[in-house]
């Protein structure tokens, strides 16, 4: 949004966009995000081989569940955040505790496990590919986001951008999460949360210049 048009907003004394207008423009841009990723992981790195057998079992549930969690608290923090003003709210609070419980879950399973099978579960066999890969897959769709983001009246500009890119990371871990094998709760709390922080990162850092109003 431009710096006049929302001083004109003001002036005329209502709100500039219908109720849930910001619902509706983040939705329709994260579910064709969701699509975007989709295509490009089941066309390119194709699903894992294993697909059909891996969805019976609760770790792949709960691997999926990691980044998708993360898409929810992200977009309820850039839907407040997409407004002039608007803090992120509870999300971050709610997602840093969450973050927090992950870990410690995921450092009993190390320490509990046999040593020489310690290394294997942090390490797996792809953490570099699977970080890479996840904040890749997220680029274009925090581009998207940053496209739906100017089109709405964000002042926290660093706090947006740094929604939008866990939004988007979040997005591209879990179409990721349908090629990777990885299985192990610690790789999923260090790898994928990585790969999910370094978009996350990116947009906190180019929201300043991208997200400014003209």
């Amino acid at each position: 949004m431009k710096t006049d048009a929302l001083i004109a907003m003001l002036a005329r004394g209502h709100p500039g966009a219908p109720p849930r207008a910001v619902d509706r423009r983040l939705g329709t841009t994260v579910a064709a995000a969701f699509a975007l990723a989709l295509i490009v992981v089941l066309g390119t790195l194709h699903p894992r081989a294993d697909l059909g057998a891996a969805v019976q079992l609760p770790m792949f549930w709960w691997k999926l569940a990691v980044p998708l969690v993360l898409v929810a608290l992200s977009f309820a923090a850039a839907r407040r955040l997409a407004c002039p003003g608007q803090r992120a709210g509870s999300a971050v609070a709610l997602g840093a505790a969450l973050l927090a419980l992950l870990w410690a879950v995921a450092a009993a399973d190390v320490v509990s496990a046999p040593g020489a099978s310690r290394r294997a579960l942090v390490l797996g066999h792809s953490a570099l590919p699977c970080v890479a890969l996840i904040a890749v897959l997220a680029l274009p769709v925090l581009a998207a986001l940053f496209v739906a983001l100017r089109n709405l009246a964000p002042t926290r500009l660093r706090a947006a951008g740094a929604a939008a890119g866990a939004l988007a990371g979040g997005i591209a871990a879990a179409a990721y999460a349908l090629h990777c094998d990885e299985m192990a709760l610690p790789f999923v709390a260090i790898w994928y949360v990585l790969g999910m922080a370094i978009p996350a990162g990116l947009g906190a850092l180019l929201a300043p210049r991208w997200l400014r109003w003209a």
